[in-house]
């Protein structure tokens, strides 16, 4: 590998997407040495007969265009289908503890990995196991544990349905719902938060609704990196005129203008369009005091005799305004826009296009969720949505931009820590055996068994749990507190690095690879973050002939650690029908025909009730809920006090790391740089590029401080900074996380800085 170019930070003024988006896919298919076949699978990548995106969540346009992928998406599939591979050599010849010396980009760029490998703790290394010897291990490794709570069963989003309904039901017999999910991390406040409030988990708008939306409100999240091709949509919206209300902390180039690769005139002319007619510079956890100012402004004009709220929606489906119209009018006007950072002109500019709408949009990422009090947060977007009736009508609803491919679909067929007493009655009466009842773990709290001694084995359904996770250093410690730790990916990463006393890595065949068993060729399903479930096939050969598919790869886990199952798990290892038949037996309402469904060209949609004005809630009613006060996190009482949002760069995705690069923010080859207002600067007496440490303020004694990082200037909210996840994830307390939902406060980390060196203005 060459060394690291020297970091050099430039403002990136083009519109985003573009020329740059078409030759950052060149570069990536070049250097990942797939031009031929990395083209091919692109063609197929999102279109019928062919595989879903490993990248976003972010549905299909229904195939109207040849090719729907983006640049983030291409990158995703070039870093998969990678000429470059892991071989027993490479282990030989780094043992762990040199391999932990290296970068996680260092580690990705390796290559696929091609054959089972366990840790010999005599020699430091990993070394080739036959797959007959890894799921021994694991099976005696299981069946040791003095109760199955003391295993840990991880699940990315990456897992397709099939085979994680099956990791669902293989752990549930072995008598435990300890589920840590990705998830849990990133959109678990929509999964907890929203079923109270309109009684499902999930978003309840469709493509089609962008083109019937009179107003579209994109809060907490940077559409062009997360979900580049959301901005078609977008762009789409805006030529109509329709107005688009970004609301972030940071200004983000995709929406501010954009140009579509597709766009052969745009891309001829060097043209853009501007996307955000309206930008919210909010300040870090300020959403909750700009949406109680909308709704104020909403009340108060009700108040002075004008008809702004959708009295007939109210009266017939929701319970509970009068005391969301009680705490919304006790907010005081100084206080929302102190807490909001936003002057109340452009706050009642905000409500004026909401109101003038008669169907609304509104869209969320993260910068929602990865709050304190993220899953009360979510319920008061449902609120200010259900004042006007905008649910259940087309171009209006809510919309969470769930980031990881699958990571919806886990969570619909059982990948769940809590799951509902229905839905374990369905699996006592479909598989014959009595599922646990209690509770599970999610991540957080899986991370805390692990330091206190009560897990003794990890398994991961794919990801990189170990970087994924918050308080970067105590998770370590807990990880090499197991007895087992086994990996199940695609490439090599730090989570392989940080293992248990026992470990296995475990490759396996990647979405855009196809599945042939010696009942034929078979097709896995992946539902996307609006609902709609399709068919994936790969169309590339796998990187190995030793790399088994996750269907495989579970049933003989669950063969080798339940020897007297009563599910025949030999019968569903290399035919994915009947798969599909339990999945529809468990889950009747949604699934059911779930075979013949699937053979559709564009496959189904999953039955989302707010869409027909029908409420799953214990009431039956959509249920207005009340977050009293303005603040989404713990007020800190530190005049250094400084709020720490973690982001991603342009060229990551997850806690993959494509490059050191991040060209719409200017940054090249560095990460570790952290994002400033300059009068905050300023005021604390630093030049420009100073380097500064950041050090979390808790009181829990623990000592969490990173140093060495370069702040730059950008237009961000005073008091507010923002750095690359996980690089920052050390910042991250453990503790520090909404209750309801168990998500990481990420976006809000209270932290103190310090200068290293002052360099000259």
């Amino acid at each position: 590998m060459s060394e690291q170019k020297p970091p050099r930070y430039k403002p990136y003024n083009q519109p985003a997407g573009g020329w740059g988006a078409a030759g950052a896919t060149a570069k990536v298919l070049l250097q990942q040495s797939v031009i031929g076949k990395g083209s091919k699978a692109l063609l197929a990548m999102n279109q019928p007969g062919g595989f879903k995106c490993p990248s976003c969540a972010f549905p299909d346009a229904d195939h109207r265009k040849k090719l729907e992928f983006c640049e983030n998406g291409a990158k995703a599939l070039a870093w998969e289908a990678t000429q470059h591979r892991v071989t027993r050599e490479l282990f030989a010849q780094h043992t762990v503890t040199e391999l932990m010396a290296q970068t996680d980009y260092w580690l990705e760029q390796q290559g696929r990995l091609t054959e089972p490998m366990r840790y010999d703790a005599a020699t430091d290394h990993y070394v080739p196991c036959e797959w007959d010897e890894a799921f021994a291990l694991i099976g005696r490794h299981l069946q040791a544990l003095d109760n199955p709570d003391q295993a840990e069963f991880y699940t990315s989003g990456r897992t397709p349905n099939e085979a994680a309904f099956l990791y669902s039901i293989f752990v549930r017999e072995f008598g435990t719902n300890n589920f840590p999910d990705c998830s849990n991390m990133c959109h678990e406040p929509t999964s907890r938060g929203l079923p109270p409030a309109i009684g499902v988990g999930k978003g309840t708008i469709v493509l089609d609704d962008f083109e019937h939306a009179e107003a579209i409100f994109v809060m907490g999240q940077n559409t062009g990196t997360n979900s580049p091709r959301m901005m078609s949509n977008l762009v789409e919206a805006r030529k109509r005129g329709v107005p688009i209300v970004a609301v972030n902390p940071m200004p983000e180039r995709a929406l501010i203008r954009f140009t579509e690769p597709q766009d052969v005139v745009q891309m001829a002319t060097f043209g853009s369009t501007e996307i955000t007619s309206e930008f919210v510079h909010v300040r870090i956890g300020g959403d909750l005091a700009l949406i109680k100012g909308m709704m104020k402004v909403m009340f108060e004009r009700e108040a002075q005799g004008e008809s702004v709220l959708d009295h007939a929606f109210l009266a017939e489906h929701t319970v509970g305004l009068e005391a969301l119209r009680e705490d919304v009018l006790a907010q005081d006007w100084d206080e929302i826009v102190r807490v909001s950072g936003i002057a109340q002109e452009q706050i009642r500019r905000c409500a004026e296009i909401y109101i003038r709408s008669q169907a609304t949009v509104i869209c969320y990422g993260m910068g929602l969720t990865q709050h304190q009090q993220g899953s009360r947060l979510l319920q008061q977007v449902a609120n200010l949505l259900l004042l006007r009736g905008n649910f259940g009508k087309p171009g209006a609803g809510i919309g969470p931009i769930r980031g990881h491919s699958n990571v919806q679909g886990d969570r619909t067929v059982g990948i769940d820590e809590k799951p509902t007493a229905r839905y374990l009655d369905r699996v006592q009466q479909v598989f014959g055996f009595d599922p646990p009842r209690e509770h599970g773990h999610h991540v957080v709290e899986s991370i805390a068994a692990m330091l206190d001694g009560s897990a003794k084995v990890f398994i991961g359904m794919g990801g990189n749990f170990i970087h994924a996770v918050p308080d970067t250093e105590r998770a370590y410690q807990a990880m090499r507190r197991l007895e087992l730790t086994v990996g199940i990916a695609t490439k090599l990463n730090r989570g392989h690095l940080v293992h248990g006393r026992d470990a296995l890595i475990l490759p396996v065949v990647a979405r855009s690879e196809w599945i042939r068993t010696p009942k034929g060729e078979q097709f896995v399903t992946i539902e996307d973050a609006m609902s709609n479930v399709t068919a994936s096939r790969g169309v590339l050969e796998p990187a190995s002939d030793h790399v088994l598919p996750e269907v495989e790869i579970v049933c003989r886990m669950a063969m080798a650690a339940l020897p007297d199952s009563k599910v025949d798990w030999a019968a569903y290892m290399h035919d994915y029908g009947p798969i599909r038949d339990l999945i529809a037996a468990v889950y009747p309402d949604i699934y059911a025909g779930f075979n013949e469904r699937i053979q559709s060209l564009h496959g189904f949609h999953l039955d989302i009730p707010p869409r027909r004005r029908v409420w799953p809630t214990p009431n039956g009613k959509a249920n207005i809920l009340v977050m009293p006060g303005l603040e989404v996190n713990a007020v800190v009482d530190d005049p250094e006090m400084l709020r720490l949002a973690t982001v991603r760069s342009h060229d990551q995705y997850n806690t993959t790391i494509y490059s050191y690069n991040d060209r719409y923010r200017g940054v090249y080859n560095d990460r570790m740089v952290v994002f400033m207002n300059i009068e905050d600067r300023l005021a604390r007496g630093l030049g420009k590029e100073a380097l500064v440490s950041l050090e979390t303020i808790s009181d829990d004694g623990v000592t969490r401080r990173i140093e060495g990082l370069t702040v730059l200037d950008y237009p961000m909210p005073r008091g507010a900074l923002a750095g690359y996840y996980p690089e920052l994830n050390p910042l991250l307390p453990l503790d520090y996380y909404d209750r309801i939902s168990g998500t990481p406060a990420a976006k809000s980390i209270p932290v103190r800085m310090r200068a290293q060196v002052d360099l000259p203005a």
